[in-house]
């Protein structure tokens, strides 16, 4: 089963209180992608500058990943830096340049259209539908938001999200999104808007899971420590719509599996973990499907009661 993955490839400059890396691999979709493909085939659509690295595509080619809807444009990556508070639960953005970023319009090689996974990053509303058209037969689609479209797009965000199966968002975006400051009542008018599946991810908290036929919660891995979160939310949904593609899940218009809902979301916590352990995508460098079922089986001992 193939996963299409649509967002940002970028260039990231990250201080932590354990150090500052100035130019690492990261946006949306070099996240998601790397997480997913430990457990399916991942095709990417995104868009780079002539500065992007060989060594960084080589990255993403050793993990399987399909680059040809990777377009390479004259002009620069898209650039973002930050500096995290002392508990890194809040960051503070330095500097955005969008560069070739600011002109992207997804487009799809054809046989990606076929594909039945498809993840949407978060990107602007409007070019979020119109992938969404593109693609044929698709078992399970959807993706995340953040406050920006929120707030300023709405409308067009909620016709986009009225077609999706799931919502990956944090719980203020889910009290943004739906106008109630209780997170079960935000959860319930969410899915009142369209997506049948919500995950509403909280960070070192951990993450809850919502249907119709209703919740599930786990907490956050508890880790010796904490280099550097960035991507971390995005790992979480690689790992979540990646272990759904390898078991086959998704029907437009049959039951959930609940149990496989589950799991995914516990192997979405799993993947968030692993790249916390390290400066941007470094943890991915040398990480093994060994060490994340492994982790998935501590997730398990430590949640059974």
């Amino acid at each position: 089963m193939s996963l299409v993955v649509v967002g940002s490839v970028a260039y990231d400059g990250v201080e932590t209180p354990h150090g500052r890396v100035e130019r690492m691999l990261g946006g949306a979709c070099t996240y998601i992608s790397l997480a997913a493909s430990y457990f399916t085939k991942v095709r990417i659509v995104a868009v780079v500058g002539d500065d992007f690295r060989q060594e960084d595509t080589d990255l993403l080619a050793t993990r399987g990943i399909d680059l040809e809807g990777l377009e390479r444009v004259p002009g620069k990556t898209f650039f973002w830096s930050c500096v995290y508070s002392a508990d890194m639960n809040e960051r503070t953005t330095l500097q955005t340049d969008l560069n070739v970023f600011a002109d992207f319009q997804p487009k799809l090689p054809e046989h990606y259209r076929s594909q039945p996974y498809l993840l949407l990053g978060n990107i602007q509303p409007a070019l979020q539908r119109s992938v969404r058209r593109q693609m044929d037969g698709v078992r399970l689609a959807g993706g995340d938001t953040m406050n920006y479209w929120i707030q300023g797009c709405r409308e067009e965000l909620l016709e986009t999200i009225r077609e999706w199966d799931f919502l990956l968002i944090n719980d203020s975006e889910a009290r943004l999104l739906s106008g109630e400051s209780v997170l079960r009542r935000a959860a319930a008018a969410i899915l009142e808007l369209g997506p049948r599946i919500l995950v509403v991810k909280r960070g070192e908290y951990g993450a809850v899971l919502f249907t119709a036929g209703g919740c599930f919660s786990v907490p956050g891995y508890l880790l010796d420590r904490v280099l550097d979160p960035t991507g971390a939310g995005d790992c979480f949904a690689g790992g979540f719509i990646g272990y759904l593609a390898e078991n086959g899940a998704g029907s437009r218009t049959g039951p959930l599996d609940m149990a496989l809902l589950r799991r995914a979301v516990v192997y979405g916590s799993v993947m968030g973990s692993f790249c916390c352990e390290g400066f941007g995508v470094d943890r991915f460098r040398g990480l093994t499907r060994a060490e994340i079922d492994g982790r998935f089986r501590e997730f398990k001992a430590s949640t059974d009661f």
